[in-house]
């Protein structure tokens, strides 16, 4: 089955409202879509495998941005760290940690996003809200001068209730604008909101997203 890849492209975009930033998710789908999506303008791309990534670098357009947006494990980040534009997931202080040393060798500065688990389900990763404001509160990522906190990034949960799923993102919303107030209020960079996949995109826009995460609405069913 062939995939329209542009198109797909074009009509989610054409759903984000001004300063909404699409992260095409294209993990398991082929370089020739990641082309075409390219060709088509697209520049941010999201993977979850460090593997595949890796591969994947070395073969398409040096200008691309590439999201690590899965759960990252402390040991393959200095495989990614050379080039990897934005980490998403940052669910501990041990990775945070990991990636500030792995980027210092690469003299570079990491964006990074704070994943929060405010959805029900126990697959999730990510920190609960106290555990947010406690490990901003004792201070340590402050000393860490290679990696930029840019926000925070959540999944809501699979579910079928709207109501649910704008609540939870309401809810990081809300936390976001905390954390902003308590600890980046002179930080320009701390501006993302990273919420809203295939499923629950048009959604998220509504509860302040500034960062979509969309795949198969754009690349079709996943190639494995």
């Amino acid at each position: 089955m062939e995939v329209d890849v542009a198109k797909n492209l074009n009509e989610v975009l054409g759903n984000l409202p001004q300063g909404v930033h699409l992260v095409a998710i294209s993990k398991y789908h082929p370089n020739e879509y990641i082309e075409a999506a390219y060709a088509a303008g697209q520049r941010v791309f999201g993977e979850s495998r460090e593997q595949e990534l890796r591969e994947k670098v070395q073969l398409l357009p040096e200008d691309i941005r590439w999201h690590f947006i899965g759960h990252l494990q402390s040991n393959k980040v200095k495989y990614i760290a050379p080039y990897i534009s934005m980490i998403e997931a940052v669910d501990s202080v041990k990775l945070l940690k990991e990636i500030n040393k792995q980027a210092a060798k690469n003299s570079r500065v990491i964006d990074v996003l704070l994943e929060l688990h405010i959805a029900e389900e126990e697959t999730k990763y990510g920190f609960s809200f106290d555990a947010c404001r406690n490990m901003l509160r004792d201070g340590e990522w402050k000393q860490m001068q290679n990696i930029r906190i840019c926000g925070l990034m959540m999944m809501a949960s699979n579910v079928d209730d709207e109501s649910q799923i704008a609540e939870e993102m309401n809810m990081a919303a809300d936390f976001f604008d905390e954390l902003k107030r308590d600890y980046f209020a002179d930080a320009d960079y701390f501006c993302e909101r990273s919420w809203g996949m295939s499923h629950d995109y048009r959604i998220a826009v509504k509860c302040r997203s500034t960062m979509v995460r969309v795949g198969s609405l754009i690349f079709g069913p996943r190639v494995y």
